[in-house]
């Protein structure tokens, strides 16, 4: 049985990486400081699967992982460890230096002092790439990131470039679009977005809603991890992107009709409401996803308003889920209270 290590893998697209891969019969080493966006409840009833176990680490202790490398000897690391929501990198950028450049390079230390052969999937973000007006960007676009966290990410890829070529580490970049689904934390717009249409409250949006982002299930982008391990080049990047672009109103106006659609009861008009526009908010991201295409043979599966539909049975099952996030940070982050 090959073994695996996941990093971050109590978060919203880690917790999915860590089922996807015990269902493909691999055994799971799980390491997660377990911040604020980590949720146990993503994991709940693994411990009971003798092929998966969980250390509660900081990439930033070298020893602690270096330990583990040796320990357990696995076949490869995704890297999925980070901070990753926009507005708090603009509030505390710190963190995010701290986690996803520093917490990457004690990584990729951690690899060297280990071996340097092993597998090393990094996930990024197409935010790397920059604002976009219009096209989409390919692996070969120049970065251009706006935000601390995108700009945070981007020093991740390009450090793990660098250790590539001088230290010739094995390692594979993943850019990836916006993704969905069940576990996502809910500051993100999608779970935010349901969590309130579920509450009748008022829906929060940027400015007028018209930045445009691309989506894909989480489902696709854990199925096209594994198939860049399994097929893909060691030293190249791959986007993962569905290829499907939606404004930010859209979305909303989508789940209102899903809601609507499952007879949940709400109000007959949920109010959209406009919010002051984040600092340096990029309008566009869009990715060109023919190398994964071409190359690996990936495209994701699951079409946007199947995969909402999903998203949104899932949360509505899984209430227990919101009641796992403190109050606090409801009165905080989604404008619930004044």
């Amino acid at each position: 049985m090959k073994k695996v290590i996941v990093t971050g893998g109590a978060g919203f697209i880690g917790s999915n990486l860590v089922k996807y891969l015990l269902k493909k019969k691999y055994f799971v080493i799980n390491i997660d400081k377990l911040s604020y966006s980590a949720n146990p409840y993503n994991l709940k009833n693994l411990n009971k699967n003798k092929n998966y176990i969980f250390f509660k680490t900081d990439l930033n202790n070298k020893n602690k992982i270096t330990k583990i490398l040796k320990k357990f000897k696995p076949n490869v690391i995704f890297n999925l460890a980070a901070e990753t929501h926009v507005d708090r990198s603009i509030d505390t950028p710190k963190n995010f230096i701290l986690s996803n450049i520093l917490g990457t390079y004690n990584l990729l230390e951690s690899i060297l002092a280990y071996n340097k052969k092993i597998k090393l999937i990094h996930v990024s973000t197409d935010e790397v790439y920059g604002d976009l007006n219009k096209g989409r960007s390919d692996e070969k676009y120049p970065y251009n990131p706006s935000s601390p966290y995108s700009s945070s990410k981007a020093s991740a890829d390009h450090l793990i470039k660098a250790y590539i070529r001088t230290y010739k580490i094995h390692g594979i970049i993943a850019n990836c679009c916006n993704n969905y689904g069940p576990n996502q934390f809910p500051e993100k717009l999608i779970p935010k977005l349901i969590f309130n249409i579920i509450n009748n409250k008022p829906l929060p949006i940027y400015a007028k809603g018209k930045n445009s982002r691309e989506w894909v299930y989480v489902q696709d982008h854990c199925e096209a991890l594994l198939k860049i391990y399994l097929k893909g080049k060691l030293g190249e990047s791959y986007n993962i992107g569905s290829g499907t672009n939606l404004k930010n109103i859209d979305v909303a106006k989508k789940l209102i009709k899903i809601a609507r659609a499952k007879s949940v009861k709400i109000k007959k008009r949920v109010k959209i409401k406009f919010v002051k526009d984040r600092p340096g908010h990029d309008f566009r991201y869009a990715l060109n996803n023919k190398k994964i295409n071409k190359k690996l043979g990936w495209k994701s599966k699951i079409p946007l308003h199947l995969g909402l539909s999903q998203t949104f049975d899932w949360y509505l099952n899984n209430k227990a889920f919101f009641n796992s996030v403190s109050k606090k940070f409801y009165i905080n982050r989604l404008g619930l209270k004044k």
